[in-house]
């Protein structure tokens, strides 16, 4: 490059700088003037940490009474079993955050890359040692979870946060390590297989009253992707065909104007988010939904009191006064935007653009832009043509009308509430004859990539 191109570049590189600067000057300016806008920001802040990182003091359940933290660092380190390696910690979805990693153990990574390519791995010596996950756990790097560690470096607890279940990583560096996404499904977590691995899981089996080893076979059929909080609130453990009772982890984007949250519609987001911190986070709070006294529907919430938590100190109460921020920031997490020709066929989504709000019907309940209906966005399981179990498990009865926005992310796992739809041409398929369309094969096509757009 010539000294002129040069002079040139950095010129333009100093005014864009200066550009930026301005901006966020301006943006201060704002923030000092107005003060929802400074309040936003704060909002978003406090929001994003907690999402992230907040466990909501529920290290005293994982950790201090099922002893999963013993489980992971292994009788080596002063737990119990073999440990929890980053090869075994990967391969049930734990995923690495690679701004997170402390300079030291990203460096030993970097002495392990891939030949002919700019890909960080592990060797398998320290792949199979537990010794790295509890690095990694301490530099917290482990997205979702958090290491409570003792001053010889031993594990003392291990806690969980909203991340764990609704963030992954681009895989930047390697499959399951990279930066984090918020907001996006993780569908490789396989929940019950790392719940099954606590030494103690006695106090959970009291709780449904069966023994450890039917809690292990209920856990352990859950598989990837997939969460069941209503077992601990009716005991349904499978359903009436002898599949697993669990669902698919929705995402946690784009919720902006939506109504309900989760596939049931239990309540808004700052409901659930309350319900999941108390109820299956087990953090330390106050929770009220007096609907989980029905004996009939909700046998084990009823008899344990869930539908009014003892009230608590507000200086002990670690999950309410984090529910306003934590709202707001989910309502600010966009649905990532498909790439044309990567993700879609940008001419058939054309043509299924017409066919949604036409012929397919589809708009009639995915209204634009929300993709769900606005306002009370259920239905019974009637208007669907499918089995009422999982709608009967929650007090509505019926099944939340989905957002459809970046669905392109959330494929894995199959489609509805449990995955029994395996392609979104699967879906469109149902639809097709539940609702007698009349789509032919290639409208179901584009249809299909027109969703996958959105």
């Amino acid at each position: 490059m010539s000294r002129k191109s040069i002079v040139a570049l950095a010129g333009f590189l100093a005014v864009g700088a200066l550009g930026v600067s301005q901006l966020s000057m301006r943006r201060s300016a704002f923030a000092a003037e107005d003060p929802q806008i400074a309040n936003a920001e704060k909002m978003i802040h406090q929001g994003r940490r907690i999402f992230r990182f907040d466990t909501f003091g529920d290290e005293d359940f994982w950790g201090g009474t099922l002893k999963l933290h013993e489980a992971i660092e292994g009788k080596a380190f002063g737990g119990v079993g073999p440990g929890l390696t980053p090869a075994q910690a990967l391969s049930v979805g734990l995923k690495v955050d690679i701004d997170a990693l402390l300079p030291a153990l990203k460096g030993r990574m970097m002495l392990h890359e891939a030949p002919g390519a700019n890909r960080m791995i592990l060797s398998q010596a320290d792949a199979n040692d537990p010794a790295i996950t509890l690095a990694l756990l301490r530099s917290n790097a482990v997205v979702g979870l958090t290491g409570v560690f003792n001053a010889s470096g031993t594990l003392k607890s291990i806690g969980i946060q909203c991340a764990l279940c609704h963030s992954t990583v681009d895989n930047s560096v390697a499959p399951g390590i990279g930066r984090r996404l918020d907001g996006w499904a993780n569908r490789d977590l396989n929940v019950g297989a790392i719940v099954s691995l606590a030494p103690n899981l006695q106090p959970v089996a009291d709780l449904l009253d069966v023994n450890v080893a039917t809690l292990r076979q209920v856990l352990n059929a859950w598989g990837p992707g997939k969460f069941d909080a209503e077992v601990f609130l009716d005991g349904k453990g499978f359903r009436p065909d002898g599949k697993s009772a669990a669902v698919l982890i929705p995402p946690a984007f784009g919720l902006a104007g939506v109504n309900l949250h989760t596939w049931t519609g239990w309540g808004s987001v700052p409901h659930w988010n309350a319900f999941v911190a108390n109820l299956e986070m087990h953090g330390k709070g106050r929770f009220f939904d007096p609907r989980l006294n029905n004996a009939m529907q909700f046998p084990i919430a009823a008899a344990n009191g869930f539908g009014d938590l003892p009230h608590i100190n507000p200086d002990d109460d670690l999950i309410t006064k984090t529910l306003p921020a934590l709202q707001f920031y989910q309502l600010a997490i966009a649905a990532p935007r498909p790439k044309p020709g990567r993700d879609f066929d940008p001419a058939a989504a054309k043509r299924g653009d017409e066919l949604f709000s036409g012929k397919a019907k589809c708009n009639n309940c995915h209204v634009e832009p929300l993709w769900t209906e606005p306002g009370w966005n259920l239905h019974p399981p009637s208007d669907i043509c499918i089995d009422d179990f999982q709608a009967n498990r929650a007090p509505d009865h019926s099944y939340r009308t989905s957002p459809l926005a970046g669905i392109f992310t959330h494929q894995k796992g199959g489609f509805y509430h449990d995955g029994r739809f395996r392609t979104l041409h699967d879906v469109v398929d149902h639809y097709n004859s539940c609702m007698s369309l009349g789509l032919t094969e290639q409208e179901k096509r584009d249809v299909v990539q027109y969703v996958l757009s959105l």
